[in-house]
């Protein structure tokens, strides 16, 4: 194909995508008039024009988002059909637009009408020739990619470049993850417009795409069915905020804002958590048996509450002692959760007190006179507030900091090992694997009621009890939470979401499936994994925690079986390396070569052995270079990279493509190429160390490199 050719065809669509902006000019302009006409709706000073102008302000405002997201790479493909169908040429964008006349100049990628764009091959072409991708920057079409999928078909069409798919991969990587919406595969593409209802479980070996593919799941749920979707609300899970801020670019552009995008320390509201407990103590926190530890110590008395009240009534001397307390405490959970059961803490008190009136003097007054009476009473007020305070999930959780009741409350559900792990955990801040624990207490302790008494402070107390407010409130108790959590601004009622993304899925616990469950009773599922890259060591309890989550919703199964990130030869290495350690790998076919092979070293001077080849890997590819190395040594081998001028930037800190990070957080990301320092000893970090490594094995597109001391 000569270069007058290709210049020609280059011509000849840029004309036709200056056509497009032109049209996306004229939409945004619409959409800037329309909100413009709402607000003078507003001015019209009535509550019907507020009404119009509310509507048509956020209508407008939403469409302008849209077109905005969709500038960069608007059109992206053309589909041209057999000569005998007599239709013009389609294009395919990352949204739709009709010209003047509602003529379609541009189909949206998930329209019905673009499917063939993917799932055309050329053993079913599916009456189209030709498949041309564009690539661009900004408005301008810097060159096409052909594939011909009809050749028996009599055309003129030209073909030009090496191959859509090809020509995408061999690209540089950087920080962010980008949509794969010009060069999606038909494999892919099932999964991608497979039914709305129930659960689509998308699995494959490393590089095949799953991530963003759920990805433009997601995006295409949202263009099919956007009322019920953006209502409900889309939440997508990963496994680290390293991961969430590589994908975070994905979704909005393809034009989709209303997601949330939350990691694994991030899906309860109001918390934020990044630190990771040991394996170890992450075995115990995620086991399905701390659900029942933590049902026994929402059910405890209040650590250093009152253990008595004593009141004298007209000539008795009415007690309840720890006995009685007890008693009741047990009537009051046995009606509802803990904290929905403020309502009933004055009365349930007052009852077991006035059993106690034996007097005559006593007697000759009523009930009600008794419990009027006592309502008066501020150390009765004061014993109740302390003796059945509202609690938030911090709070218990902080109960499991003494020894005695952390004891108690294990006893018969965790061995001395476990207990031992567990006592010593609890840091000053929350870690990763806390959040699942939090948001178990959160529903076993539950709302307290809403009931509005004309106040703020005291809208969780019924009118009967709102006396009690003063010293409920949670600046009054000692313990207010570790650092990282901020009191819910919802109900726990308020946490379901229409549709629910988990990625690395194989990872999860069985608790942070109980707290994925909860945001999805009524949800469609996208869950994606690979079993061999689990860092779960109790793969058969996770099962159980997947299936009790999802409940009886049908599950439709997708097996992505090509890997588009990993050369060959790096795809072998780490194919070798799983097969060696005894890992059941799902083992995909790579698509292509560099003719480099991954170098295994040993060296004397690990610093100086890191230095050379990270300077050789950042000068010879233009994309990211990771650097993976051991939890131990993460702290040290940042300081290395930060004091080498040439790769700090004016703070110190690595140039952005240069990333320092352990084992688990390579999880989801790809890089050009990858340094990785003593692989051995990421191997035995953990008992799951063997996948682990396995991941960081496969991270890398272009070049690895593995330092090993003697």
């Amino acid at each position: 194909m000569s270069s007058d050719v290709a210049a020609r065809e280059v011509a000849q669509e840029q004309a036709y995508v200056d056509t497009v902006y032109a049209q996306l000019e004229k939409a945004a302009a619409s959409a800037q008039e329309l909100a413009k006409e709402g607000l003078e709706r507003g001015r019209i000073g009535n509550e019907g024009g507020l009404v119009e102008r509310d509507a048509m302000v956020y209508q407008a405002a939403r469409r302008m988002a849209t077109l905005d997201a969709a500038h960069e790479g608007l059109v992206f493909g053309r589909l041209d059909l057999r000569p005998e169908r007599d239709v013009p040429p389609r294009y395919i964008g990352r949204i739709g637009l009709r010209d003047d006349d509602y003529d379609t100049l541009l189909i949206d990628w998930r329209a019905p009408a673009a499917a063939v764009f993917y799932q055309a091959t050329q053993h079913d072409p599916q009456g189209v020739v030709r498949r041309r991708i564009l690539r661009s920057r900004g408005v301008t079409v810097l060159g096409v990619e052909d594939d011909l999928l009809d050749a028996e078909a009599e055309t003129d069409l030209e073909i030009v470049g090496e191959g859509a798919l090809l020509a995408q991969l061999s690209r540089a990587r950087d920080r962010s993850m980008h949509s794969i919406v010009a060069t999606i595969q038909a494999e892919q593409d099932k999964a991608i417009r497979a039914p709305q209802k129930g659960v689509v479980s998308i699995s494959g070996g490393p590089g095949t795409g799953k991530t963003v593919v759920a990805l433009h799941r997601a995006a295409y749920l949202l263009y099919a069915d956007r009322r019920r979707y953006e209502r409900g609300g889309v939440l997508v899970v990963g496994p680290s905020g390293v991961f969430m801020r590589y994908i975070e670019r994905v979704l909005p552009s393809l034009g989709e804002t209303a997601v949330a995008l939350r990691s694994l320390g991030e899906v309860v509201d109001g918390v934020k958590a990044s630190r990771r407990d040991d394996p170890a103590v992450a075995e115990v926190k995620g086991s399905a048996s701390m659900a029942e530890v933590l049902r026994r110590t929402a059910r405890q008395a209040v650590p250093d509450g009152p253990g008595e009240y004593r009141v004298f009534y007209r000539d008795d001397n009415l007690v309840l002692g720890r006995r009685e307390l007890g008693a009741i405490r047990r009537q009051l959970l046995s009606m509802g959760l803990r904290n929905r059961s403020t309502t009933k803490v004055a009365s349930t008190l007052i009852d077991a007190l006035w059993r106690q009136v034996r007097s005559e003097r006593g007697r000759e007054r009523t009930k009600e006179d008794f419990s009027e009476e006592l309502r008066t009473r501020d150390d009765f007020l004061e014993f109740a507030a302390a003796w059945w305070p509202v609690l938030d999930a911090p709070t218990v959780l902080g109960w499991l900091r003494d020894p005695d009741l952390l004891a108690r409350v294990s006893e018969g559900v965790l061995d001395d090992e476990a207990v031992r792990l567990l006592a010593k955990s609890w840091g000053e801040t929350l870690s990763v694997e806390d959040v699942a624990l939090l948001d178990e207490l959160r529903y076993l302790l539950g709302d307290p009621p809403l009931v509005n008494t004309g106040s703020v402070d005291d809208e969780w107390l019924s009118a009967e009890d709102s006396s009690l407010v003063e010293v409920t409130t949670a600046s009054d108790r000692e313990y207010a939470g570790p650092r990282g959590w901020t009191p819910p601004t919802h109900r726990v009622e308020d946490d379901g979401f229409a549709h629910v993304l988990v990625d690395e899925a194989q990872d999860l616990t069985p608790m942070q499936w109980r707290m994925l469950g909860r945001r999805g009773r009524t949800a469609t599922w996208t869950i994606v994994g690979d079993a061999a890259q689990s860092s779960w060591p109790v793969p058969a309890e996770a099962r159980r925690a997947r299936a009790e989550a999802l409940g009886d919703k049908q599950v439709h199964e997708f097996h992505l079986s090509t890997n588009y990130r990993n050369s060959s030869e790096i795809y072998d290495f780490a194919a070798a390396y799983a097969e060696r350690v005894g890992l059941d790998a799902d083992l995909p076919d790579a698509v292509r070569s560099t003719g480099v092979a991954p170098a295994e070293l040993t060296v004397d001077d690990l610093e100086a052995a890191v230095h050379q080849h990270l300077t050789e890997l950042a000068g010879s590819l233009e994309g990211t270079v990771g650097i993976v190395v051991p939890v131990a040594r993460l702290g040290e081998v940042t300081r290395w990279v930060s004091s080498w001028g040439e790769f700090a930037d004016e703070t110190g800190t690595p140039e952005s493509r240069i990333v320092v990070l352990p084992g688990l957080d390579t999880k989801g990301l790809e890089f050009d190429g990858i340094v990785v320092v003593q692989p051995q000893e990421i191997e035995d970090e953990a008992p799951t160390g063997r996948a682990t490594l396995y991941v960081v094995y496969t991270r890398a597109t272009q070049r690895m490199v593995t330092l090993t001391t003697p």
